[in-house]
């Protein structure tokens, strides 16, 4: 996949400049973001983001998020380029960092990024990185990551997009957000919980089987019943899993192929 953004580079302080259109592109996603969220988003992802501290008038610095990461769960952000390869991403997470394309989104892509960009990144991802267990669990996977071959990885991806990126969760007021992907979009905070997507208990098995599409809304969604089940997961029994869902092969596709494409 190409890009038609380039990532800021920091300064000898590390600090990024950002142009003045870009802080008001983050004034407007984190304000309207945050109204989207009420009753939404889980209480771990809200406990994490009051944590953060984001500003709602500028995009924060690095150096800001890796402070609260640090004390949090020992994680940091790393600043990379718009798009980096499979072998950079795993490397990163097995090293506890945590990759940040540092460019924001132009206003006539406000509701929708393929790539993602600081706000997916900080906004979407890094207040449940202040969570131990999903800490834990993201630290685990960028470890079996570096080491997976290609075709391991391919499944892989699948377990990371249907917790990572589109997880829900239960909790004592009903169903909850705590994936990133959904965190960050406004559109598909809405999609989610309005009932019309499928939604299924978490099955490893059945999420490494799943097909999904990165450019549509989701069809279909797994639930965790807590963190803890992401923090009981083990290396051994993912790659069992792994193994079992070669063998078994994917599920249909819940949705029509990308022109040209095939489902991952």
């Amino acid at each position: 996949m190409t890009t038609l953004y380039t990532a800021y580079q920091p300064d000898a302080r590390g600090v990024i400049h950002y142009p003045d259109e870009d802080h008001g592109t983050w004034q407007i996603l984190i304000a309207r973001q945050l109204e989207a969220l009420e009753g939404r988003a889980c209480d771990e992802y809200l406990a994490g983001l009051a944590r953060l501290g984001l500003p709602r008038d500028r995009i924060p610095q690095l150096a800001e998020i890796n402070a609260v990461l640090q004390e949090a769960t020992g994680w940091s952000v790393a600043a990379v380029p718009a798009l980096i390869s499979f072998d950079r991403f795993f490397a990163l997470l097995a090293n506890r960092q945590f990759p940040v394309a540092t460019f924001i989104r132009h206003r006539d892509e406000l509701d929708y990024l393929q790539e993602p960009d600081i706000f997916h990144e900080i906004f979407g991802h890094c207040a449940m990185l202040t969570n131990p267990a999903f800490a834990h669990f993201t630290h685990l996977y960028g470890q079996l990551g570096q080491k997976a071959s290609k075709e391991e990885r391919v499944f892989l991806a699948r377990l990371y997009w249907f917790t990572v990126e589109f997880g829900l969760i239960e909790s004592p007021a009903g169903l909850r957000i705590y994936g990133g992907g959904i965190l960050s979009s406004i559109g598909e905070t809405a999609y989610a919980l309005s009932g019309q997507p499928l939604l299924q208990p978490f099955d490893l098995l059945e999420v490494l089987r799943t097909p999904y599409r990165i450019d549509i809304m989701q069809p279909t969604y797994f639930v965790l019943p807590s963190l803890d089940t992401l923090y009981r997961l083990t290396g051994e029994e993912i790659l069992a899993a792994l193994a079992e869902a070669k063998r078994l092969g994917l599920r249909p596709p819940r949705f029509a192929p990308a022109a040209g494409k095939q489902a991952s």
